[in-house]
Parts: C-alpha cells; structure tokens; sequence
C-alpha cells in the first residue's frame, strides 16, 4: 500500500549513485502555462536530463535498482486526496521490491501525467535502509471555476452552450482528459452550428482560481468568387479563355449571404445555395473552399455557375367553363439583360374568349435591402363573364337596341326608367312591341354577355424581414394599381350595355318586366373605366408550399377603385381567408406511411381548414359581384351556379392522404352562404337566374400528381342530395 510522506533527501552524495545510474530526477514536460508558479519551481522545471547513448552497433543494457517504496507527495490534505493517490498509484506498474531501469520509471512518469490530474510530475529517488525510495511529486489542478474563450470568434460561443458543456465539472478538481473530453463536445456543438472550420484548443492557460482559457480559432471567408462552367463542368472553352456567362455577377452574389470577413458556416452557405437553385437560372453550382496561404483558416469561397436556358417557347390545348375549348401560345425569357428580370408573353384564344398579355417582374429591385420586387402587366382580355351564365336555369343574354320608334331600349335606374332619347312612359315597350310586332327587340345570334377589358396593372411586393433579405419572413406585404377599360359587347364585337334573362324570352310573349332588364356595365355605359389601388397582406408558416400537412397561410386585402368620371364608379373590394393544416397519421395505405424501424416516415397526411369571405361597398357593377361555387369555391355547383353576390363566406374542411405512388385521396366538405346579397347586386343577376344563394357540398377525390402540378378529380353533391357534378382541377383548392 503507498503511503504518503514529506521527507526529502537534500544529501547530494546519495543521490549521486542514483543519478549515474537512473539519470534521475526525471522531470515531466510542462502541461501548460499556469499563472503564479513559484519562481524557483519554474526554474526547477526548466532542467534538462539526457539519457545515456546508445552505441549504434551494440544495445547496452541499463542499470537496474532495488524499489523498496513508493512515496507521493503533494497531495496532502487535498479534498479529493484520496482519489488522486489511487489514480497515480494505478497508473505506476513499478511496485517496492521490484529492479528497475529508468525507461520503466519514465513510463510510470507519463502514465501519471496521463492521469490527467496534475499540472507537473516529477520522480525524485532518494536512498532507504532497505532500498530506493521513489518520491512521485504532484501538482494537482485546481477545482474548476470558470471557462472562458480566447479569440476574435468568442461570440461563436454562447455562455449558455459554455455553461452547459463545463457544469458537471465546475467545483472539481480539473482534470485534462475530461477538459479535452468537454473541448470536442464545445467543438461539436461550433460544428453544428456550422461553423465547421472552427477549432477549439488549449487550455492556453489554467489559473490557481480555475479559470482555464479555451482558444477558438475559426476560419473567415476572405472573399467570394464566381466562375462559369460549362455543362462539363470546364471552366475554359477550346482556347483556353474563360468561359462568360449570362447573369450579371451581382445577381448571383446578393444571393449569398456570408460576406468576406464573415466566419464561415456551413449551414449559411448551404442555405444560401439553396436560394441560388431558387432562382431557377442555373443547373448546377458548384461549391470549392480555396485556403488562404498567407491566412491560415481562411478561405475563399468559389462559385462554379452553371447556367440554364431561361427562354421558353410553349403552348397547349385546354378547357374552361368561361372560354370553353382554348389554344394558349406562352413566350417567356426569366433572365432578360442578365439581371434575373422576366419578361414574358401569353396568348390565349378560345371558344367563348381570348387573352393577350404582356408581363414584366423583376423578384429583387437592384440595391433595395429589403428584397422589394416589381411587377406589371399590360393585356386585352374578351371573356365571358360567369356572373351572367347558368347551367340548368338558362343565361344572361345581350338586348339589342331598338330605333325605329325613335326611342332606345328601356333600362331601370332607382325605380325610374329612362331613355337616351326622346322621352317615353314605362308602357312604351308594350307600345313600341305593338307597333312592330315582326322586329324583335332582342339579337338571338351571338347574343352571349362578352367583356372586352383594355388595361394594365403594377405593384410592390416586400417581405417584412426587418431589413435583412436572408431572413424568412413570415409576413409579406404588396401594393400597386390597376387600371382598365371594360366594353361590354355581344360575340359580334357590337356594344351591348343591356342584357336580359333568356328564360323570358324563351315564352315568346315579347313581354319584358322592368326587374328582368338588366345594365350590364356601370351606369349602362357603352364603356367603364375602372382605376384603383390594391393593399395586401399574407401571413405563411406552411411546412411545404405544394403540399403542406402544418401551418398557418393568412391573407387580407383591400381594392379602392376611384371614379373619374360619370362611367368610372367608385366602390371597395375586402377579401380575407385563413387556412391551417393539422398533421395526422390515420391510414396507412401508402407504404411511406409503413415504415420499418429507423426510416423515416413519407406520409404527407392532414386535416385542411379553410375559411374565406368579403364584402363589395359602393357602386360596383354587376360583374365585379363575387362568383360562388365551382371547383375552387363549392363544389357541387358549378363555376358561379350557387350565387353572385356582394358579400360571402365560405367554409371547406378537407382530409388528404397519400394513396399509391403518385395518386393521393382526399374527402371535403363546402359550405357557403351569400348572406342574402344577391338582390343588392345592380340587376340582380342571381336572382334572375335562380342561383341559391348558400349551399353545403360533400365530396371525394383523387389527387394526380404530374410535371405540371396537381390534378383533381372529384364529385360532390349538392345539399346531401343526389344531385352531384363531377370536377376537374388544376392544383389543390388550397
């Protein structure tokens, strides 16, 4: 058993012997700079012993010494003595009685000093009555107190993640193997953080309070370069020049967000990839780390762009209920000049209608902090509009004017009908229909409600980022204009401002009551012209834009169109919805949704909720008024059949679930109700049609999902009756 003991030999000649023989003391290297060491034992630990040679054509054996104790020293009275005796007497193989050379004690030296334990370890033989005695002098660490981090990085370092990773130790005696142990968790946890060059090391310095500073060295970006490459991957062409690019370099570096000076992080640099594959301008980007020489830990970052073609010609066959059968033409350029601008065009033409649209967007104004965008519009659009049709109870059709008892056609303002010329009582129809009774007062050839709009629009979109473009705004706000020139005609292109029920023609009396004539356009005008201003709002928490199964999507806005003149009115549009998603996990039909032990779970699964509303305020025309049902509203009716009202709301619940490779199911509920405002639209064109008002749906579906988006195959029913329609959509209802 060791035992302790505080006798020292100062007799120089009985170390003499031992010192020819062992080349003793032996002293172990300095762990580290430790503040107010003792000027005599610094110098002490300074000294300098060398080990006999050794021939090179013949191995001399070293002298070996009788062992008859084994002593430590300096660790008396030290409150965890008793632990420190036994860790430097297990970590020793020499024991008394045993003959030993100096190797052996030099190794018994370096397994204490491994112990991790002490600060300095020296051998000091002193000569017994029975033997040597081997003195091991210790100088144990102090108890932990602090941690503190050296370096111009030290922020990289929290005091919470420094408190967290040294509490256990605080209040003990410090020990290197568990401080390097706590050093590589501190870099791990740097490491996670991304910063992946960072380097924890020391301790630098251990005081007598047990403070022990750390050194953090961590990389900085030096500077960020950006070089083409072809589709191979070459940096050169055939001669040996540098390959050009497209894209200005400013369009690919406001993309990243790490800046020269900045520590490198790993994450940030992934991220700011990520957004550089979002512009969708290149194929590929290609990421190398080039050292610093004459800055070690430093980098520069290099960008291999390989660019993509950003010119698109393309074009297709649809159907929609308001242009029937169509041909679209769409010619798009995503990079115009370089700078990330889109410029693009789109021609449609279909059965009841066509479009004709010139759009501009640039998605970061150049030099704005806050990753402002812009965008406008110029078109020419002849539709027909949905608030004027039906599928069961007829339409709306254009009324041709009537002249030749110089009068024009009978129109209701307020109760009181007027005349553009000449003046006439209410019973002049029937007169004027009794005077000529072989000319119809209405066109039945191409008699359809068409509106030819001329006009344009322009707006900025900001995320509320607080001035910082890279940060993931929640909130997002737009503003802009829009201005329009609105005809109502016939299919002719002939001006047809008044319309009427096709249900009353169709008795063949040739009577019109005056609650059956309707004004097509604002004022009966031949034209409208409609200017306003639009303010939004959206909030986004979705997990998954295409697809989402958590999260929250808010939306409210605001349309103030101005009248200028006696044909321009002057009205407010609000419109809001809410939508939330809750993840569930109830069927497990999809194998993603049965997964083995350890993989991970694809089973885009939950529960939609979705409410929507608005309200019109003002003299807005009919065919402003809101549109219910249809594939994206209630979906047993058809597009516009439930209502056209001047306020609404809606409800949808949805279940979705993954099916079968790329099919998903889902099961719906629609309710909707116009709040009994179909009779304050001008005309009153839902009632005239006999559209409900409000209504609830139920319904099923099958989800495709293809190149070009989702596609919905649903049926569902009219008030939980048998009365259903079958639905065809382009992209989730929300």
């Amino acid at each position: 058993m060791t035992r302790r003991s505080t006798r020292r030999s100062s007799v120089a000649v009985r170390r003499t012997v031992l010192g020819l023989i062992l080349g003793i003391p032996l002293v172990a290297p300095p762990v580290m700079a430790q503040e107010a060491m003792p000027e005599n034992q610094a110098a002490e630990s300074k000294e300098v012993v060398v080990a006999p040679t050794v021939g090179e054509d013949a191995l001399v054996e070293q002298p070996r010494v009788l062992i008859s104790e084994v002593l430590i020293e300096g660790i008396e009275g030290h409150p965890e003595e008793e632990r420190l005796q036994i860790s430097t007497y297990d970590a020793m193989r020499v024991r008394p009685g045993m003959r030993v050379n100096r190797e052996e004690l030099q190794n018994d030296l370096n397994g204490i000093q491994a112990t991790g334990w002490f600060s300095d370890v020296r051998i000091v033989p002193q000569n017994g009555p029975l033997g040597v005695q081997v003195v091991v002098q210790v100088q144990p660490f102090p108890p932990l107190s602090a941690v503190e981090i050296n370096g111009d990085e030290e922020n990289l370092l929290s005091d919470e993640l420094i408190e967290e990773t040294f509490a256990s130790d605080y209040g003990r005696t410090l020990n290197l193997n568990d401080l390097q142990q706590r050093m590589k968790a501190l870099q791990a946890s740097v490491a996670g953080l991304g910063y992946s060059l960072a380097r924890v090391s020391g301790p630098e310095r251990v005081s007598q309070q047990g403070v022990v500073t750390l050194k953090l060295l961590q990389g900085s970006v030096s500077g960020i370069e950006v070089k083409f490459l072809t589709q191979d991957g070459d940096d050169t062409d055939e001669n040996g020049n540098p390959i050009r690019g497209k894209t200005r370099e400013w369009v690919i570096t406001r993309e990243v967000s790490i800046q020269p000076g900045d520590p490198f992080n790993r994450n940030q640099l992934e991220r700011d990839i990520k957004r550089l594959y979002t512009t969708q301008l290149f194929s590929d980007v290609k990421v190398t780390l080039r050292p610093v020489p004459e800055e070690p830990g430093d980098v520069v970052i290099v960008l291999g762009i390989v660019e993509q073609s950003t010119g698109q010609l393309s074009g297709g066959l649809g159907y929609s209920q308001s242009q029937g059968v169509f041909g679209q033409v769409q010619l798009q350029e995503t990079n115009l000049l370089g700078r990330a601008w889109n410029l693009g065009t789109n021609i449609t033409y279909g059965q009841y209608g066509g479009l004709a649209n010139l759009n501009f967007s640039d998605p970061w104004i150049y030099g704005d902090k806050h990753r402002t965008s812009f965008r406008t519009s110029l078109f020419l659009s002849q539709q027909v509009p949905q608030v004027f049709q039906s599928e069961e109870n007829g339409n709306i059709r254009t009324a041709e004017e009537y002249a030749n008892n110089g009068s024009n056609f009978a129109y209701e303002i307020g109760n009181v009908y007027n005349f553009t010329a000449g003046v006439a009582a209410p019973d002049d129809v029937n007169l004027a229909q009794a005077a000529y009774p072989n000319r119809s007062w209405f066109d039945y050839e191409g008699d359809t409600v068409v509106l030819r709009k001329t006009g344009g629009s322009f707006s900025f979109s900001r995320p509320l980022n607080g001035g910082d473009p890279y940060k993931d705004a929640k909130w997002n706000v737009v503003a802009g204009m829009s201005f329009a020139e609105v005809r109502p005609i016939n299919f002719a292109g002939d001006s047809r401002s008044y319309a009427v029920s096709s249900k009353k023609r169709s008795e063949g009396n040739g009577e019109v009551g005056k609650d059956e004539i309707i004004c097509v356009s604002y004022n009966c005008a031949d034209s409208n012209t409609l200017i306003g201003t639009r303010f939004a709002t959206t909030y986004n928490t979705l997990n998954n834009p295409r697809n989402p199964t958590a999260g929250r999507f808010f939306s409210a806005g605001t349309e103030q169109f101005v009248g200028i003149n006696s044909n321009s009115p002057t009205f407010n549009r609000l419109r809001a919805s809410y939508t939330q998603f809750f993840p569930v996990d109830w069927l497990k039909l999809h194998k993603g949704c049965r997964q083995k032990p350890g993989e991970q779970a694809d089973c885009p699964q939950a529960i939609g909720v979705q409410i929507k509303g608005g309200v019109l305020m003002g003299e807005a025309p009919s065919y402003e008024a809101f549109c219910m049902g249809g594939s994206n509203s209630i979906r047993g009716w058809y597009d516009c059949d439930l209502a056209v009202s001047k306020a609404f709301s809606e409800l949808t619940l949805e279940y979705r679930f993954p099916l079968i490779s790329i099919i998903s199911g889902e099961v719906f509920m629609d309710a909707g109700t116009d709040f009994g405002t179909q009779k304050d639209v001008p005309g009153k064109p839902g009632l005239l049609l006999d559209k409900d008002g409000s209504g609830v749906s139920v319904g099923t579906g099958v989800i495709v999902t293809t190149p070009v988006g989702p596609i919905r195959l649903e049926v569902a029913t009219k008030d939980f009756s048998s009365d259903y329609r079958f639905n065809l959509g382009v992209g989730w209802k929300f």
